[in-house]
């Protein structure tokens, strides 16, 4: 069995992917595909958890690092690539819209966001794909803009600290990528505002090789180089590739060590395998056991490999 044959050997959510992103399919073919994570699979499972209230697990959040909440629900559903217009999606989205609020910022509607950075950046993301913009993503472009640092990034400690921090910073760059792709806003300068501040989060990350300290060069966390999915809030150097092959266009140089770092952690059976899980419940497992062959990894890696190789140029 190929690695793409054992990819192919699971779940809609991961096939379709493989069909379109490794594969090249036809339009038609991965549609098709895709269209049986709503009713097949993963997919089908999380949607049927849903409350008659519009809720997972009781809360929008999660307490005590809980993944079975609305917003990581969600954000695993977008993650499996639900076709946001199917019925079954277009059903549980409304009920989360009509319903779900965030009981310790005032009630707001679940799509208006709080107040972290890193929320509300996953929650422009979720809003963005599903079909949900509109006052609440109003509100949390201005927030996002407003909360933007000196050295580019994001911190959902600030002001306390006025340091970006990789994990938030990249939660709002996948939030400002989601509503850029759908369109954006319909003022041109708010847009202009948002392409800013999206490239400046970027250079950010570039400035660091995507997981070092400017100032010395040494890595920041060693938990960037675990690779697990779904990263929730947590930061990792393949979850940051990923974001970078979405945006497309040519890689940047400085590149070049994550992609490395990713490298060396494929097996020589052509696969990566799965890191340390996130602590927290979760409704159930979606990627293997710590240690065994990924396909979420193997998936992202190869795209991420894909992109690279395929824009790199040689040096001159």
């Amino acid at each position: 069995m190929t690695v793409i044959d054992w990819l192919l050997d699971a779940d809609p959510s991961i096939r379709w992917q493989v069909m379109s992103e490794l594969q090249g399919e036809s339009d038609e073919a991965v549609a098709a595909e895709r269209a049986r994570v709503a009713t097949e699979g993963w997919g089908a499972r999380l949607l049927a958890l849903q409350d008659e209230r519009g809720y997972w697990g009781g809360d929008e959040y999660g307490d005590d690092g809980d993944r079975r909440s609305v917003f990581w629900t969600l954000h695993l559903l977008r993650r499996l690539g639900l076709d946001p217009h199917a019925a079954p999606t277009r059903a549980a989205i409304d009920r989360v819209r009509d319903n779900v609020t965030w009981k310790y910022w005032d009630d707001l509607p679940f799509f208006h966001g709080e107040v972290e950075a890193c929320i509300n950046g996953g929650v422009l993301a979720l809003a963005a794909y599903f079909g949900e913009l509109g006052d609440g993503s109003d509100r949390l472009v201005g927030r996002l803009l407003d909360e933007r640092l000196d050295d580019g990034g994001w911190n959902c400690e600030a002001p306390e600290s006025t340091r970006s921090s990789f994990d938030s910073t990249l939660c709002v760059l996948e939030g400002l990528l989601a509503l850029e792709r759908v369109g954006g806003t319909s003022d041109p300068q708010t847009d202009a505002a948002l392409r800013d501040a999206r490239r400046s989060g970027e250079e950010y990350l570039l400035e660091r090789g995507l997981f070092r300290r400017r100032s010395t060069g040494e890595p920041v966390n060693e938990r960037y180089l675990n690779f697990a999915f779904p990263p929730y809030w947590f930061y990792d150097v393949l979850r940051a590739l990923d974001y970078f092959r979405e945006v497309g266009g040519t890689p940047d140089p400085r590149l070049a060590e994550p992609i490395d770092r990713l490298l060396a952690q494929r097996d020589d059976d052509g696969r990566w395998p799965a890191g340390t899980p996130w602590h927290g419940e979760v409704h159930f497992p979606v990627d293997a056991p710590e240690g065994e062959p990924s396909r979420w990894n193997t998936l992202r890696a190869l795209r991420v490999l894909r992109w690279y190789e395929s824009g790199s140029v040689e040096p001159g």
